[in-house]
């Protein structure tokens, strides 16, 4: 009775450590000027960016089959609508069409900061286009949101980016470091062997540049709002680092034939057990240093009864990584992903395959290079026959520091335009421009200050691609805020 009575009372104060541990296990308060303070023209905003949409700046995998002549007229569409920024900065293009602004500093000492976008978009899938409310290129404007190709992906930063600079010259601003702006022109081409960001990064570091912080598209501000658990709060993800990706061609070679007498397994019976191994073999799964902060910090803004159990988040990992494995949109944010897209095999029905191959996309966690992936392939298929081919890839990039000025000039204006924000560094899934930049600077984030929902951003490089009007004021003055402060020494 005695031991029942210890263990009891051992549990209560237990109870009542994790009560008051869940209670102190709350968000740091950080107060931020309201965001709406700052001198913005949204309707010349809406304006040009319905105008941007309009020209069709599509990239092709062979750039001998993308229209440069439509990046010409976006190049002249630019110096016209903004005849302070032609006039003032100094202006590049590096061929075929990539662009760099350069807007001195008043002091040429300092590290200078860059903020990039892209001015190519993907092409409507044809057959699609009258699936589409309004036309992909029209740019049209019905008051809520703005429509087309672009919209999201990315001519709205791009464009936000130069309304804001106009704007900040109209005012008389001086930045005291060097102000860039590079647009390349074919970041939709993933993996491409000409990337143009790195034609850009190139020119630079041939002129001993070297940047103090590099602000590049990746995570947007996303409502979340879960009774009971999360309510009617917001995700403000900031990108500091991004997944690798390969594309890798595996073939099996077989003698073929006639179909009238087939073999026990033709190449593509073998090819379907190379299969099977591969997506019964992941990569192993890990909560890396931006997951485990994302988690904290989603999990500090949680409901109190909630918090009891959250606030033991490390003693729960196992348990949670185990979920996460369940789950594709998880899963991806834990492990470098298998993809098995596609698959080719013997030209006509009745003719045995003298060759099959797969090809599988992979994206790969920072510390699994393409090298690493070839290996786990060979490692993991029992068939020692094949043939593994690397078509396309691009290495994952290295984690930024969350403890730069940069950093935290970005998570203090994202606090502005949401004080209910909540801020936390993760691992953007997709690629961006910004990794090319590496090789000029260490602090390197992925953010565009854009509130959107989930069903929205599923419209990017789908039908109906389109912006909030609503969002458009508070991104203006993020950018004009973020030159100001990121420029200042």
């Amino acid at each position: 009775m005695k031991k029942t009575k210890i263990a009891l009372g051992v549990a209560a104060v237990a109870a009542a450590a994790n009560a008051i541990h869940a209670a102190a296990f709350k968000p740091k308060k950080e107060t931020a000027e309201p965001i709406g303070n700052e001198n913005v023209d949204v309707d010349s905003y809406r304006r040009h960016l319905s105008e941007a949409i309009k020209i069709k700046t599509i990239s092709r995998t062979n750039p001998d089959d993308t229209d440069w002549s439509e990046f010409e007229k976006f190049h002249a569409f630019l110096d016209k609508t903004y005849p302070l920024i032609a006039e003032k900065l100094t202006k590049e293009v590096v061929p075929p069409a990539n662009l760099i602004y350069k807007w001195a500093g008043k002091n040429p000492s300092l590290e200078g900061i860059a903020l990039c976008a892209h001015q190519d978009v993907v092409p409507v899938t044809s057959g699609t286009e009258n699936d589409w409310e309004h036309p992909a290129f029209e740019g049209f404007d019905d008051g809520e949101f703005i429509w087309g190709r672009g919209a999201l992906d990315m001519k709205n930063h791009l464009v936000c980016v130069m309304e804001a600079v106009e704007t900040l010259l109209a005012e008389g601003f001086e930045p005291e470091r060097d102000v860039y702006l590079l647009f390349g022109d074919n970041e939709e081409v993933v993996a491409s062997s000409q990337n143009g960001a790195t034609s850009i990064m190139n020119v630079l570091k041939s002129r001993g540049v070297h940047l103090d912080a590099v602000l590049d598209e990746g995570g947007a501000m996303l409502p979340v709002n879960i009774k009971g658990v999360l309510n009617n709060k917001y995700l403000a993800g900031i990108g500091i680092a991004e997944k690798g990706y390969a594309d890798i061609e595996i073939t099996i070679n077989a003698k073929g034939g006639h179909s009238s007498q087939p073999p026990k397994h033709t190449a593509l019976g073998q090819m379907a057990e190379v299969i099977k191994d591969l997506e019964g073999h992941q990569f192993k799964a890990k909560f890396n240093d931006s997951m485990k902060s994302l988690l904290d910090n989603i999990s500090r803004n949680m409901t109190y009864p909630v918090r009891l159990v959250t606030c033991n988040l490390p003693l729960l990992r196992p348990l949670l990584l185990e979920v996460c494995k369940l789950i594709p949109p998880a899963a991806c944010m834990v492990r470098t992903t298998t993809g098995i897209t596609m698959a080719s095999g013997s030209p006509a029905a009745n003719v045995l395959p003298q060759k099959a191959s797969i090809i599988v996309n992979f994206r790969a966690m920072p510390g699994t290079s393409t090298a690493d992936i070839v290996t786990h392939i060979k490692k993991v298929v029992r068939n020692k026959n094949i043939e593994v081919r690397v078509l396309n890839c691009k290495e994952a990039s290295k984690f930024s520091p969350t403890d730069s000025r940069a950093f935290g000039i970005i998570s203090k204006l994202a606090k502005s335009i949401e004080p209910n924000a909540i801020v936390a560094p993760f691992l953007v899934m997709g690629g961006t421009d910004a990794c090319y930049y590496e090789p000029i600077c260490e602090n390197i984030y992925r953010y565009a200050p854009f509130k959107a929902n989930t069903s929205l951003l599923l419209c990017t490089h789908g039908t109906n691609e389109r912006i909030p009007v609503s969002t458009m004021g508070e991104a203006l003055s993020f950018f004009k805020r973020y030159i100001r402060q990121a420029s200042d020494i």
